[in-house]
């Protein structure tokens, strides 16, 4: 696996671990002390975390961190599938949450 391999299979088993503990980033992140901007660059794979916050996100996770290193073969299809929709869903409610403000404030 290649450095981004493995900080993307960290991302991805972070967020599915988040959503089956169904847990916001924002509650993840509190338990973890991390702010929501890191765990989100976590989660995209665009961050990567020190040793400590690696065992407090497992921690609150409750997996053992090792669980954090599965690489996507090790991840179910239906598991995937279930964060490529959530992924999604958040994505569209999102986007219409900013355009429902953007036209408030006129910004559009």
């Amino acid at each position: 696996m290649s450095g981004k391999e493995v900080r993307d299979a960290l991302g991805n088993n972070i967020k599915l671990f988040r959503f089956h503990r169904e847990l916001s980033q924002a509650d993840l992140a509190g338990e973890a002390g991390i702010s929501i901007t890191f765990l989100s660059d976590i989660e995209r794979g665009n961050k990567w975390p020190y040793p400590d916050t690696l065992s407090n996100l497992a921690q609150a996770l409750k997996v053992p961190v090792y669980e954090l290193f599965k690489g996507q073969d090790d991840i179910s299809d239906e598991a995937k599938s279930v964060i490529r929709q959530f992924s999604e869903d958040v994505s569209r409610v999102m986007n219409q949450s900013l355009e429902s403000v953007y036209k408030k404030y006129n910004v559009l």
